[in-house]
């Protein structure tokens, strides 16, 4: 039984539709007939489909929802691209073939597309407690992403980006044209699988007669929107009119034919157009919403999952590599059959009279066959199937001319043998394959696209929904995160125990321990950079309000973090300056600095920005210009201070350079960037709560990588006091600090005293250190923006 020979009965050739509704039910599909028939009625409708598979003769249905003949008056074959992208390598081994229901037959578990079928055409569905709405898109558009993202996956390749493949696909395509109103939905659709794309027929004014001599204004409705049953729409319009809810519309008619859609509105001649036009928009489905829902089975084929548009066209590259793949082992076993045969023929050509006497001398087929492979002959020994290839060669075929045609085959065949070997070792030959398919499917196939995309008047950008105010941004050292309102925290008194800012500091675990709070306007980007040296970048109105109390949400539902990672450090940017640098610097004592120009591209997708040695962390990021110095302090109390127009830009992965010098035991505890201002102090806090502010001239600058000065002498008896912040301050500023279990007081900088390099500071806020409570981190809440409106 052949595993191939019963798909091309009806699959290539006319064929009535009956027979073919007849040949799937009774070999790979036992279910009702009306399915199987309505599913290719639907393979074969120009509006239902951007691409029909099916070449249908006969009456296919309209899209006035008229229903199609019976089976057995129309005919049926395939199209020219479900021929090529469909089925040209079924018979080369690319996919598996599986027995069907009964065992009878063998059916391939999935067809070698060579397009991705499923955004093409689209597709909608219902189960059990899930649903699927997939709408169709161009082909033309879909073979570009396809090529780009092939490239990208290359050694050199540029990523695409969300925003880029929006570019290249801006929405659906949709086969009954209309128009698409602003991007707004089709980025969601596209970016979460789930989302509305608002559908809106095309509309022109037109003057018609009516009458002998008179005319009239008519609104002419020459395309609709996907899946709008013409006939219904009619029929609403004129409930519309009749129960008086739409008003101005003097006559309505259906004048479509063969060359397309033509519903002729005629208008009173007192009505306003474009408030009938509007109002027609409003009440019926001249203007609609495709609720689109990317859900697919994916895995083995059991698995339903949802998908976006990346995460569709990751999968269909993946499955092309792997078909490609599989279609050159077996094309590969085929080069290398023939060449062992051609190297049979051509020994028996160089040994013409040798092998003549022995099919002479042989008694029968068998002898003969038997003495060509016999081991012992020292001109040459056949391989079985080589002994029967030279069995089968007629006397006329032993001539000088058939062996330089063999000579021309063999070197062919050597060449074929070392590209597949080339496609099967070498990824980027298979990439290059795949685009080169890509643009060989679009050339042939591909068609403007019908649908045209049209801004949304009132349709805004996200952030400009959004009011600028300023938050409070925590992180936890459990992996949650929340934004909360900075209002909720007023001035408090130095010395106080302060608001709680997270939830139950009594539960003693990481959820609520402080690992990083700062506070920013919501329109900042905020780069948030992880101990492994991955940097993420987001708007801060992205990241979810949660209440003083509340726990926040869980990181990896914001950023697409690993299960090992941790935010290390966070910084708010409200725009990316090019003459401004990112200073990042260790845990180790490591620090570089890379022009801010190099993030503004920076997603919550991730990108690297620092290698580091094992054991190291990335815990600090500061903005600086050439014209700033950079403090460096370490847990013991030491600190440095050096210009930044010494460190020399390096790249975005770089290591860096040495910063200070570490005793044993020392590591950094905060880093910070200091601007020539002479209103500058520098707040050193302790992790049991004592602070001071020293003048930032009593650090003199000095070359990177000394030892420092000494910052702040610890209270006796405190031996294991450490530094936690050192945060540069002006006198008029307020801060925040944080405690490890979440306890926040909001205080004015100038209520903390000035004093020396030498001294121990005081008391900045009570801290209970035999809970286990330490101060985590100071903020410095921003100052109201000042709008002068003369």
């Amino acid at each position: 039984m052949s595993r191939r020979s019963s798909l091309k009965y009806s699959l290539y050739y006319i064929s009535i539709t009956a027979r073919v509704v007849g040949e799937v039910l009774g070999k790979y599909h036992p279910h009702g007939d009306n399915a199987v028939y309505d599913a290719l009625v639907r393979l074969a409708q120009p509006f239902s489909t951007n691409i029909p598979l099916i070449d249908g003769h006969g009456n296919f249905g309209s899209i006035d929802a008229d229903p199609a003949a019976a089976m057995r008056y129309t005919e049926c074959r395939l199209t020219k691209i479900a021929s090529e992208a469909l089925l040209d390598d079924i018979n080369l081994d690319t996919v598996e073939f599986l027995p069907n229901f009964d065992g009878s037959e063998y059916e391939p578990s999935v067809l070698p597309a060579k397009v991705p079928l499923l955004l093409l055409n689209g597709g909608a569905g219902i189960a059990v407690g899930m649903a699927t709405n997939i709408p169709p898109h161009n082909l033309g558009e879909l073979m570009d992403a396809c090529i780009a993202i092939t490239n990208s996956r290359g050694d050199d390749g540029e990523e695409v980006t969300d925003d880029a493949l929006i570019r290249i696909i801006p929405g659906p395509d949709f086969p009954t044209e209309g128009t698409i109103i602003g991007k707004s939905g089709s980025r969601k659709l596209f970016t979460t699988g789930n989302g509305g794309v608002v559908m809106r027929a095309v509309m022109h004014l037109e003057q018609v007669a009516s009458g002998k001599k008179s005319k009239r204004n008519a609104i002419i409705v020459t395309e609709l929107p996907y899946q709008v049953n013409k006939a219904s729409l009619l029929e609403r319009i004129a409930t519309l009119v009749n129960e008086k809810k739409l008003d101005g519309i003097a006559d309505l008619r259906d004048e479509s034919d063969r060359e397309g859609i033509r519903m002729v509105i005629e208008l009173k001649r007192d009505a306003v157009a474009a408030v009938v036009q509007n109002n027609l928009l409003k009440k019926t489905n001249l203007q609609t919403t495709f609720s689109g829902n990317f859900l697919a089975l994916f895995g083995s084929g059991t698995v339903p999952q949802r998908f976006t548009l990346r995460g569709a066209l990751d999968c269909f590259l993946d499955f092309r590599f792997q078909t490609i793949r599989n279609k050159c082992n077996f094309q590969l076993d085929k080069v290398e059959n023939r060449i062992h045969i051609v190297d049979g023929l051509l020994a028996a050509l160089e040994y013409t009279d040798e092998v003549i006497d022995i099919v002479r001398s042989a008694p029968d087929q068998a002898s003969a066959r038997a003495s060509l492979m016999d081991e012992d002959n020292t001109k040459f020994c056949l391989s079985s199937a080589q002994a029967d290839a030279v069995l089968k060669l007629q006397l006329g075929q032993l001539t000088r001319l058939n062996g330089d045609k063999l000579t021309d085959e063999k070197n062919t065949l050597s060449e074929s043998q070392a590209n597949l070997r080339n496609l099967l070792t070498n990824d980027a030959a298979v990439r290059e394959g795949m685009v080169e398919e890509f643009q060989t499917m679009k050339n042939k196939f591909a068609t403007p696209r019908k649908t045209k995309i049209l801004p949304d008047e009132d349709e805004k950008a996200e952030i400009d929904l959004v009011q600028n105010e300023r938050s409070v941004i925590v992180v936890t050292r459990g992996g949650y995160i929340k934004r909360m309102p900075l209002k909720v925290f007023e001035s408090q008194n130095r010395g106080t125990r302060g608001k709680k800012g997270t939830s139950n500091a009594s539960e003693a675990s990481d959820d609520n321990e402080i690992a990083h709070c700062f506070t920013c306007n919501d329109h900042d980007t905020v780069l948030m950079t992880t101990q492994g040296g991955i940097a993420f970048g987001l708007r801060a109105y992205q990241v979810p309000e949660g209440g003083r109390t509340a726990k926040g949400a869980p990181l990896p539902s914001v950023l697409p973090l690993k299960a090992d990672d941790v935010i290390t450090s966070v910084l708010p940017i409200s725009q990316f300056s090019k003459d401004e640098y990112i200073v990042l610097a260790t845990e180790f004592g490591w620090i570089k600095k890379t022009n801010l120009a190099a993030f503004e591209k920076l997603t919550s997708r991730g990108l690297i920005i620092a290698s580091l040695v094992d054991g190291d962390r990335l815990n600090w990021c500061e903005k600086c210009t050439d014209s700033d110095d950079i403090l460096v302090g370490s847990t013991r109390g030491q600190a440095t201070r050096f210009s930044a127009k010494d460190l020399r830009p390096t790249a975005r992965t770089s290591r860096g350079v040495k910063s200070m010098k570490l005793k044993k035991g020392d590591t950094i505890a905060d880093v910070n960037v200091l601007s020539d201002n002479d209103d500058e102090s520098v707040l050193i806090v302790t992790k049991e709560g004592y602070g001071k502010r020293v003048k930032t001239e009593e650090f003199r600058t000095t070359a990177r990588g000394g030892s420092g000065v000494i910052a702040i002498k610890f209270k006796a008896g405190r031996i294991d006091d450490r530094v936690s912040t050192m945060r540069v301050v002006k006198e008029e500023d307020e801060i925040l600090l944080i405690t490890s279990q979440g306890v926040i007081v909001r205080q004015q900088v100038k209520d903390i005293s000035c004093q020396g390099r030498s001294a121990t500071g005081v008391l900045v806020q009570k801290v209970d250190v035999r809970a286990g409570d330490s101060i985590s981190t100071v903020s410095i809440v921003p100052k109201e923006d000042i709008v002068d409106d003369k």
